[in-house]
């Protein structure tokens, strides 16, 4: 059973809501005011809340800005109900982030439709998370035992051969395969690294109170930390000489850790998918519209239109025509992290040519008052 609460100080009205909603099988828990409503929000947790905007001392903006600061009763569905629903008064509430509003007077009918709206989108939103996460579980099942299995063969294969034939070995031999050990060990590390943190981010998209606190995080001087990102990858292609840096200092809104893996994995890829001696461009420009845009550019093999349509978790693109490694998971990181924050990741790209791929992010301010 659905519970819903309904915050208003008008007794009549919460008696007419409770009982128009228990017709419809619905649990209701009633506040005389807004102080009330929060405390009873936050214990009972309800599935949705209808709230009055006019009320004395904690009006219903105020009720829904302090419900939506919490973790906890951030992603509650939320209906602000009043009899001045005019454009300043429902923008200022959609800013805060009201799911809708219900004009007064309102008949049963139109209580009802709101009411089942609001929660069959709810139900909508947490099928498709719950599809994309037994897509996630089917994806590991089919691919994860591979992509372990390869380092760890060569780990185990040259651990064998020191362990019972060291003495015939020469130094240099030993040394060749600690070196693909070393490699291996490597290889599998970013694998469980690149698991774990796509994992977390599908967590985390699936819970607004979290992508909610996520946003509030930026990185204020982002310059030194992307140059740092991207040389090193340079050195680990062995190719410094082919990285190109264009960076403006602007506030960022993502973690370091976040931005950091972005950049790895966008200037990882695009060592990977090109030939030496041609450019890798990174850039951090303002936006038009006040924000951020991080373009990572390469010559190389490039993605066709179609590859760029399916680009999706545990994906890898030519796989029978040239051998990868890892679970396919770069690009897709890269995307759901410019998600989660406000933004988007674009890419186009020609065979054999140019590939840009593109993440554009609100600016710092915009995004924090876009999660308020």
């Amino acid at each position: 059973m659905k519970k819903i609460l309904v915050i208003d100080d008008e007794e009549w009205l919460r008696e007419m809501v409770r009982m128009a909603l228990a017709q419809k099988g619905y649990e209701v828990i009633e506040a005389e005011n807004g102080a009330a409503g929060i405390e009873l929000a936050r214990k009972a947790l309800p599935d949705l809340i209808l709230c009055d905007v006019n009320m004395d001392k904690v009006d219903g903006y105020l009720t829904l800005s302090e419900l939506r600061n919490e973790p906890a009763t951030a992603s509650i569905p939320f209906i602000l109900m009043t009899g001045l629903a005019d454009n300043a008064g429902m923008r200022h509430g959609m800013e805060l982030g009201a799911d809708d509003y219900l004009p007064k007077p309102f008949t049963i009918e139109e209580l009802h439709a709101a009411v089942e709206a609001r929660l069959r989108k709810v139900q909508t939103l947490r099928e498709e998370a719950e599809r994309k996460l037994a897509d996630l579980r089917d994806n590991i099942s089919m691919m994860l035992p591979h992509e372990l299995r390869t380092p760890l063969n060569g780990i185990l294969s040259y651990g064998e051969l020191l362990a019972a034939d060291a003495a015939n070995l020469s130094a240099a031999e030993v040394a060749e395969m600690g070196q693909v050990i070393r490699q291996s060990a490597s290889r599998l590390q970013r694998l469980v690294e690149n698991f774990l943190i796509y994992a977390q981010i599908e967590l985390l998209a699936a819970d607004a109170g979290k992508v909610n606190a996520l946003r509030q995080k930026q990185t204020e001087r982002p310059v030194t930390l992307i140059a740092e990102r991207a040389r090193e990858q340079a050195r680990a292609a062995g190719r410094e000489e082919d990285l190109e840096l264009n960076l403006v200092e602007r506030a960022i809104p993502m973690s370091a850790e976040y931005l950091a893996r972005m950049v790895d994995e966008l200037v990882q890829n695009a060592f990977k998918f090109s030939e030496r001696n041609t450019k890798v461009r990174v850039a951090l420009t303002a936006t038009a519209s006040g924000g951020v845009s991080l373009c990572v550019e390469n010559f190389g093999r490039g993605f066709s239109t179609e590859h760029i349509r399916r680009i999706g978790a545990y994906m890898q693109f030519d796989r029978k025509m040239q051998e990868q490694q890892g679970l396919g998971l770069g690009l897709v990181i890269a995307k759901r992290l410019a998600e989660v924050h406000g933004g988007g990741l674009f890419i186009e790209s020609e065979r054999g040519g140019l590939t840009s791929v593109v993440v554009n992010l609100p600016g710092a301010a915009l995004n924090n008052a876009a999660a308020a």
